[in-house]
């Protein structure tokens, strides 16, 4: 018996799409051991959704893969303790995938680095803004080359937090990525590749006061936000309050920002004030990725 815990992710980072991405302690875990039946059991994000009991992507690969890696099917029992929230862009599905496919090995009784378990996680998911950091924790820069994940990672010092604003309107990752442009001007690509590069630059160095500029983005961001205008204003009172980026958590619905800890509380009472409606949270950032330990006691 095992337990695995694995951190929300925050991508794309402004300019950065599809290629940055960090993490935050906000987690998911999942208690695992063999059983004489199958059976699964939610708490939290989920619980009250039955057909995540009968089609679980977490158990569908992990099924699979430890199928492969034992060669054989056996029972297993699960329970979930979900605290990331579905569809509002803290990397949910990435989450799953990631320590679905840690878990079966861990069971198979086979070691495998965090580098095996990411490129097996591209099969499930082709973008590694939400995986890497899954994976190894802290502020990832990663792309992919003839099917395999190169990632650099950076620790975030834990002087810095990340506020959340999350809604409570899901927005579609793969529906949203239909209503962006096919084609972008020379002016707009040069404009994201210098403030990633100068965004990736701020990160290890912890030149924090570049990060206003650096996060900026003329690709995607404004076309997601079009879903929802209010995001905007929340991106607008961050910045005025001292934040240090503050960009569109993944796809959205969730915005994320980056600010010192001295400053956090401000920011969130600011938003709050006009968001009433809306989850504000300030978390620390996670620089492990996802852990696993063995659990002695009974579920």
């Amino acid at each position: 018996m095992f337990c695995i815990k694995i951190p929300a992710t925050s991508a794309n980072l402004g300019p950065g799409f599809d290629s940055l991405g960090l993490a935050i302690s906000l987690y998911n875990e999942v208690h695992i051991k063999r059983s004489s039946y199958h059976s699964i059991s939610i708490k939290g994000e989920g619980q009250n959704n039955v057909r995540l009991k009968k089609y679980n992507l977490f158990v569908s690969i992990f099924n699979d893969i430890y199928r492969e890696l034992a060669g054989k099917r056996e029972m297993f029992r699960f329970e979930f303790i979900n605290q990331i929230p579905f569809a509002r862009g803290l990397g949910s599905s990435s989450a799953v995938i990631v320590s679905a496919i840690a878990s079966a090995y861990k069971m198979a009784d086979l070691k495998a680095d965090k580098k095996t378990i990411l490129n097996r996680a591209l099969f499930y998911e082709p973008h590694p803004d939400n995986i890497a950091p899954a994976v190894y924790g802290g502020f990832v820069s990663s792309v992919v080359e003839n099917g395999k994940v190169y990632s650099i990672k950076k620790e975030i010092p834990q002087n810095l937090r990340a506020l959340m604003v999350i809604p409570d309107t899901p927005m579609s990752t793969s529906k949203s990525r239909t209503q962006l442009n096919k084609k972008f001007s020379m002016e707009c690509a040069v404009h994201n590749i210098s403030r990633a590069s100068l965004l990736c630059s701020a990160f290890f160095s912890e030149n924090w006061d570049m990060l206003k500029v650096a996060s900026k983005d003329c690709m995607h961001q404004d076309k997601r936000m079009e879903a929802m205008p209010e995001l905007k204003k929340i991106q607008k009172i961050a910045l005025e309050n001292r934040a240090l980026m503050s960009t569109l958590s993944g796809s959205g619905s969730s915005f994320f920002t980056m600010c010192h800890e001295k400053d956090a509380l401000m920011i969130q009472n600011e938003i709050s004030k006009v968001f009433a409606d809306f989850r504000v949270e300030i978390f620390t950032f996670d620089n492990e990725g996802y852990k696993i330990s063995e659990k002695t006691d009974k579920f």
